[in-house]
């Protein structure tokens, strides 16, 4: 049986597969308000020469301006753990819930967003972690940039 979740995480998996088509790095986020998507995104920090549009970052900038009680009861997917900055962005605009496909290539501060109040499920996706493993061993030193191991 199928988690209720899926359908956003494979959303999510679509983004990260257009993200590493273009050239750039495998992450994708879809944020979810009622059922609905109203934001997707992929990491774009290469295709784009960017520091901060990561995939959540470009999923909130593609979502637009929303009313508050829009984030205060969304639902942010996820292939990788959330940065740090991603993770501030989160806090900032209230999303009470993320969902990740895997934490093992990359763990942002989940006991942190936990702490704060943040519903956070770690679905340990085996698409997600193949699709990740696989870039990092092909890409590592753009991989280590991606994380500011560089």
């Amino acid at each position: 049986m199928k988690s209720p979740h899926q359908q956003y995480l494979d959303a999510a998996i679509v983004e990260a597969r257009l993200g590493l088509e273009a050239g750039g790095i495998p992450i994708g986020s879809v944020l979810v308000v009622g059922g609905k998507i109203v934001g997707r995104g992929h990491n774009q920090r290469v295709q784009r020469d960017s520091v901060v549009l990561h995939a959540e970052m470009h999923c909130l900038e593609q979502a637009g301006r929303l009313p508050t009680v829009d984030y205060r009861r969304a639902v942010l997917y996820s292939t990788l753990s959330p940065c740090d900055m991603c993770s501030g962005a989160i806090l900032l605009y209230g999303i009470p819930h993320v969902v990740i496909g895997e934490n093992r290539s990359f763990q942002g501060p989940e006991d942190y967003l936990r702490s704060r109040g943040i519903l956070v499920e770690v679905l340990d996706d085996k698409p997600c972690r193949q699709l990740m493993q696989g870039f990092v061993s092909r890409h590592p030193l753009l991989w280590n940039e991606d994380i500011g191991e560089i």
